[in-house]
């Protein structure tokens, strides 16, 4: 009879803590738990369904990650205000925003940002949650609705076009706005973070790509 070692390449090694990357059929021994482990299949790469949202609605923004997630305004119609928060596999209703609307956002679960939109019209109306409540804070310079956004915080978003041409740098405290777009639209994507962002797509129906760099601020050191 074949050992593992013949089998695999390799021998059975004891572990205190399972691999983090262990490669299909890889067989170890977890010293911790006192037994026996094998990675039996590659991970799934198809959609699977989650729980669904309380309520049904379009025009969300978001903020998190697949198992800390947050979703909240939109239009159901019509616009709303309502704020959920994803544990992994079901949605549970939370502090709803200030002011209903279609909007963009960002940041975390706990730490979201909010900000522009329609309601019907175009709005400046920014907010932040903390994890219990949404508060007002500086709006933007310019209202609009339909832009993408970029960043992966409340302290640090860039506002991407939209209904205005222009982009908006938040640092946690105020707007500021930067250059404008190449080419003006809205419904576009925006991926990055607020210092090096990609935007793309949009309408009028367009496949125009533009990179954001931010130039770095420079500052010079006195010494005696």
């Amino acid at each position: 009879m074949a050992t593992y070692q013949e089998i695999k390449g390799g021998k059975l090694k004891n572990y205190t803590e399972d691999p983090d990357n262990p490669y299909v059929g890889q067989l170890w021994y977890n010293t911790t738990v006192h037994g026996f482990r094998i990675r039996k299949s590659t991970l799934s790469n198809s959609w699977s369904s989650g729980g669904n949202l309380n309520t049904a609605r379009w025009g969300l923004g978001a903020a998190g990650t697949q198992t800390a997630a947050l979703g909240f305004g939109g239009n159901v119609p019509p616009n709303s205000a309502l704020t959920e928060a994803y544990d992994g596999s079901s949605w549970t209703e939370l502090n709803d925003m200030n002011t209903a609307r279609e909007l963009a956002g960002t940041g975390t679960q706990t730490a979201g940002l909010a900000f522009g939109g329609a309601n019907p019209d175009a709005v400046n109306n920014t907010e932040q949650y903390d994890g219990t409540s949404w508060t007002e804070v500086n709006n933007l310079n310019t209202a609009r609705a339909f832009g993408g956004r970029a960043g992966a915080t409340n302290t640090a978003a860039l506002c991407i076009g939209g209904t205005n041409v222009n982009n908006e740098l938040w640092n946690g405290t105020n707007w500021t706005e930067l250059g404008d777009l190449n080419t003006a639209r809205n419904e576009l994507a925006g991926n990055g973070v607020a210092a090096s962002a990609l935007a793309y797509g949009g309408l009028p129906t367009t496949a125009a790509t533009e990179e954001w760099n931010a130039a770095p601020i420079l500052t010079k050191v006195l010494t005696d």
